[in-house]
């Protein structure tokens, strides 16, 4: 029997199940707008019972990723939001709200194998992709608990949860097609942004095949000896890869580079640093956002001072960057990616 979820499904593909079936093509349509909403088979009032009982007979899940815990900040109102799985695996997400929208980061896999030094999602490795279903079900379950008669409860997404989207290369590209449909979710594409350590081969191959999120690559120093000690992925893609990469990107798909610094206090806040970086930048169209690192115990790094974060800031305004202090949010609910689902799957563990 399968062992499928919904989510996973183009409206084209759950027509092809209602005909196997023997269901009517334009039951689909109705399908699909149910499995948008998270609603369960026996939400799902205008379909057939005979219908949704033939789906789960078959193994189809109406949902597959179930709000596990749900944290709010008192500091902003920013949510963190843990997910289980059907697996029993679990990952997370954070809803931060804005003036011009509500944005939410997404996990694209469960763990991580990058093993960035500041960073909890690559401390217990890799466990698995992520299906496309599976990175849709979160921003069906956020969605579904926001919104209101006025306003989507998402209006933005970020792939920069627990995981290197680039490496789960095939399942995110169906998300990015699956979430834009206009007869399902329909979030501008314009409003999805892919946060990345720098796979180059990867950025260019998302170019080619047609997609544009905004690309923001976590670069977090200024030359190849200093990533390398901060980013393992350093080993394998110089900055200089990178760029043109970036440079590449740009060309086919048109959007601005964002490029993420996170501040760490004695590594790479110096003086010397921050012209360097904007040597690195120079010429690009690009914007830097400037993070305040979340402590992560684990890790042992700091984040840099207020002090030296803005005059690192002004640095590189002088030098003619675009640059931005992105402000810290969550911290009081264990911000940090990955941090909150380890913190969480070891105390159930003791």
């Amino acid at each position: 029997m399968n062992d499928v979820l919904l989510a996973d499904k183009s409206l084209e593909e759950l027509e092809e199940i209602a005909i196997s079936l023997g269901e009517k093509k334009f039951r689909a349509s109705q399908l699909y707008k149910w499995v948008a909403k998270g609603v369960s088979y026996d939400g799902m009032k205008n379909l057939p019972k005979s219908f949704t009982d033939k789906l789960a007979e078959s193994g189809y899940r109406a949902r597959g990723v179930e709000i596990y815990g749900e944290y709010k900040s008192k500091l902003d109102g920013t949510v963190k939001y843990l997910y289980k799985l059907a697996d029993g695996n679990i990952v997370e997400g954070v809803l931060m709200r804005y003036k011009y929208g509500n944005t939410l980061c997404v996990s694209t896999q469960v763990g991580c194998r990058m093993n960035c030094s500041f960073c909890a999602s690559g401390l217990d490795g890799l466990i698995r992709n992520l299906t496309a279903g599976e990175i849709l079900g979160q921003v069906i379950a956020v969605n579904a608990l926001n919104v209101t008669d006025v306003e989507r409860g998402v209006t933005n997404i970020v792939l920069m949860g627990s995981g290197e989207p680039l490496d789960n290369y095939d399942n995110v590209c169906k998300f990015l097609t699956l979430v834009s449909d206009e007869r399902g979710l329909n979030i501008s594409k314009r409003n999805i942004s892919l946060s990345t350590c720098g796979l180059c081969d990867r950025i260019r191959q998302l170019a080619d095949d047609g997609y544009s999120p905004t690309m923001t690559i976590s670069l977090h120093a200024p030359n190849d000896s200093m990533r390398k000690e901060i980013m393992p992925i350093a080993k394998r893609y110089s900055i200089s890869d990178i760029i043109s990469a970036v440079k590449y990107y740009f060309d086919k798909t048109g959007r601005r580079i964002i490029f993420e610094y996170s501040m760490i206090a004695g590594k790479n806040d110096s003086e010397q640093c921050a012209r360097e970086l904007a040597d690195v930048v120079k010429g690009l169209s690009c914007h830097i956002n400037l993070i305040p690192l979340n402590y992560v115990k684990e890790r042992g790094l700091s984040g840099s001072n207020k002090k030296n974060v803005y005059r690192f800031m002004s640095l590189l305004e002088k030098q003619g960057v675009s640059v931005t202090v992105r402000r810290s949010m969550g911290s009081d609910i264990d911000g940090a990616c990955g941090q909150l689902r380890r913190k969480v799957i070891k105390n159930e563990d003791d």
